[in-house]
């Protein structure tokens, strides 16, 4: 299994980026996949997830309303659409994919198997 993250970059607070993960070597419809995110010396902290088949979404409170996650089943690629992006959401994005998500554990890091190599999204004020 591997996952490409792509997309980040050095934007303003108000601006718009859209997150890729591109996936590959898995049966993309039976895996969930998430985005979390890391700052320096902080746990990384989930942020979004969507089923392969999107099915359905979770969100994280702060970014729920401003980030959008989909999927494109063909071409095996999850998005995540960050509008109105504020310095806090600064950090480096990883995409994870597992296949043993369940409700009770879909925001744990724990879940996921798979990590991509994450993207650095940084917003200036």
């Amino acid at each position: 299994v591997q996952l490409q993250a792509s997309g980040g970059g050095l934007v303003q607070a108000g601006d718009s980026l859209r997150l890729s993960c591109a996936a590959s070597g898995l049966t993309f419809s039976r895996y969930h996949i998430a985005w979390f995110r890391q700052v320096p010396g902080k746990e990384p902290e989930f942020v979004a997830v969507i089923r392969g088949s999107g099915s359905r979404t979770y969100y994280l409170d702060s970014v729920k309303g401003r980030f959008t996650i989909s999927a494109d089943n063909a071409k095996m690629t999850v998005y995540l659409q960050m509008n109105s992006l504020k310095p806090e959401d600064t950090a480096v994005y990883y995409c994870a994919a597992g296949n043993r998500v369940i409700l009770s554990n879909i925001r744990n890091r724990s879940a996921y198997d798979h990590w991509g190599q994450g993207t650095l999204v940084t917003v200036s004020s």
